[in-house]
């Protein structure tokens, strides 16, 4: 694990473990390899069949877990990817939600294989500590009624 990173998310896939963390190293161009683990003789999957993988994307490390069909993804967790730009969001955007995922309300987005994400611009955490509230209200008003965050839209809101 990197030095500064002591909690590792570990994500619960239904068999399909290799074909995300595949998916997700066509949308992070960094993604690598950290290690596998796999299933032994006689277990509920076929023998020596991947039961988990370590990977790295953007610097950050998951473990997939080939788990079976008991849990699914929902919504009470999400993965935030931090956008310099408009281009960056949309990219993410239209990879995320290609083949079978979904754009949410917010920035928020499901991919394929049912994991969420929210693709923020970086700058709305100072939009949202700003010490007008005004400004904050009319942030979060535009927020709410957007589905893929636009950055001119928010900084035209946040200048009223």
């Amino acid at each position: 694990m990197p030095a500064n990173q002591k909690i590792t998310p570990c994500l619960w896939f239904s068999g399909n473990a290799e074909e995300a963390i595949d998916f997700y190293f066509s949308v992070f161009k960094d993604g690598k390899i950290l290690e596998k683990t796999y299933w032994k003789r006689g277990a509920k999957a076929p023998e020596l069949s991947v039961l988990t993988a370590r990977f790295q994307i953007a610097g950050q490390e998951y473990i997939a877990l080939n788990g079976g069909n008991e849990f699914k993804f929902n919504e009470a967790i999400s993965l935030t990817i931090d956008c310099s730009s408009q281009e960056e969001i949309d990219d993410f955007t239209e990879k995320l939600i290609a083949d079978g995922g979904e754009q949410g309300p917010c920035g928020w987005v499901k991919d394929k294989f049912g994991l969420s994400w929210q693709i923020v611009p970086s700058i709305i955490p100072a939009m949202l500590q700003d010490k007008d509230q005004d400004r904050v209200e009319r942030v979060m008003d535009a927020v709410m009624e957007m589905r893929k965050l636009d950055i001119a839209k928010l900084e035209a809101a946040y200048r009223g």
